[in-house]
């Protein structure tokens, strides 16, 4: 993509040192420049989208139980918080867990008071660790203090067999 802007600006540079004429080539600058904005911004956007797997290693689930401290309910994915208990008992690690967007969870029935309402309560998350190895991980179910669970599943995922 960055290629491809580039070939872009040269291109631009070279059409444009050509024009000429009065207030033309304003007039086509200004143009220039709007075009070239809108390319970056574009690649910007295109690289900023992700597959979970680039992050994450989608295939070893893991376990963590501690207590909800924060809850992000923003694009393009929510952000859950959580402290866990480190376990020789000196503290506590800070652990992020991301998941799906605000949208997808809205039309599934799920909004942010129903993570809001547990903050500060114990709660069970099931996920992916980062494969870097940071405390950071992809959140497919949470277990809350009182029993209830969400799991983040595509409707593809759901085994629809009896």
């Amino acid at each position: 993509m960055r290629r491809l802007a580039e070939l872009t600006v040269r291109t631009a540079v070279i059409h444009f040192a050509k024009v000429t004429g009065q207030g033309g080539l304003l007039k086509y600058k200004l143009s220039a420049i709007l075009v070239l904005c809108a390319i970056f911004l574009a690649a910007g956007t295109a690289q900023a989208h992700h597959s979970p797997s680039s992050i994450f290693d989608m295939s070893q689930k893991f376990t963590l139980t501690g207590t909800l401290t924060q809850v992000d309910w923003v694009n393009p994915h929510i952000a859950v918080y959580i402290d866990v208990k480190k376990a020789d008992g000196s503290g506590v690690d800070s652990w992020k867990f991301e998941s799906a967007p605000p949208s997808w969870l809205k039309r599934v029935g799920v909004n942010s008071a129903d993570f809001k309402k547990a903050i500060g309560q114990s709660v069970t998350v099931e996920g992916n660790r980062a494969r870097d190895g940071s405390p950071y991980g992809f959140l497919q179910k949470i277990t809350f203090a009182d029993g209830n669970s969400l799991a983040m599943v595509s409707p593809n995922d759901v085994n629809t067999t009896k």
